[in-house]
């Protein structure tokens, strides 16, 4: 049986990646003001440059397929750290670019989580 950390690590991990897929722009709402991204060891900060960069990704479609998906508890946030490996294939071509991406999910007043760390990286040879 899984626990609550994985079931919920499980659970963002397959709602993050169905809106990056499908409706991207939708992706802002995980965020808020204090978000940081680092994608491809460049440093985005704030919901609305994040959502910027997902928006000026020189690719209009892809399909994520995760391979792993590895969850702790943060007690010291009451939040989540989340590390997912798998690849992604863009639209149109035949190869698939494989991935490393961790989140550190924090608590929102509403009962939810909020992405506060998001760091992404290609991972070539």
């Amino acid at each position: 049986m899984e626990d609550q950390t994985e079931l919920v690590g499980k659970t963002f991990v397959g709602h993050y990646y169905h809106l990056f897929d499908n409706d991207r722009a939708s992706l802002s709402s995980l965020y808020q003001p204090t978000s940081m991204l680092t994608f491809e060891g460049q440093k985005i900060f704030g919901v609305d440059d994040i959502s910027a960069k997902f928006n000026q990704l020189p690719f209009d479609q892809c399909r994520h397929m995760i391979s792993t998906i590895d969850s702790q508890p943060c007690p010291s946030t009451g939040g989540l750290l989340i590390f997912v490996s798998g690849s992604l294939q863009l639209a149109g071509e035949d190869h698939h670019l494989r991935f490393s991406q961790m989140f550190h999910l924090i608590p929102t007043p509403r009962g939810s989580f909020a992405v506060q760390n998001d760091i992404f990286r290609l991972n070539y040879g």
